[in-house]
């Protein structure tokens, strides 16, 4: 697909409100819309920002697993399985946005294993 084909369907997209399809094209190829996002529609721009500035900021699938499975280990008192998990994820389990997806289970036995603040 060309740059003015693909211009064209994001466009088309975003004017049907088939975001989910205009945003994996974007995804697809945000190296050329970088350079010439003056071509899409005012809609399909705002779209495109969106896109770029999600970044890190959201909580991956693989992310929102890792969190399903603490919940698990928590829920049934696994502390083995717990310290493995948070051993691998550290990083996740200190996102803030990351604590509001944590049972109140998974809360309270990684803040007794002083791996996360829930006070501060």
């Amino acid at each position: 697909m060309n740059a003015q084909e693909l211009f064209r369907t994001i466009n088309k997209f975003v004017e049907e409100l088939d975001f989910v399809s205009a945003r994996k094209y974007m995804e697809q190829n945000i190296e050329l819309l970088k350079g010439s996002k003056h071509r899409l529609h005012k809609n399909a721009l705002e779209l495109f920002e969106f896109v770029m500035n999600k970044g890190d900021d959201t909580l991956t699938p693989n992310d929102l697993n890792a969190i399903h499975v603490i919940n698990s280990y928590a829920t049934s008192f696994n502390i083995r399985g717990l310290k493995l998990i948070v051993k691998d994820k550290a990083a996740l389990v200190n996102r803030k946005d990351a604590l509001s997806y944590l049972n109140e289970d998974a809360k309270a036995l990684l803040e007794s294993m002083n791996i996360v603040s829930l006070n501060a």
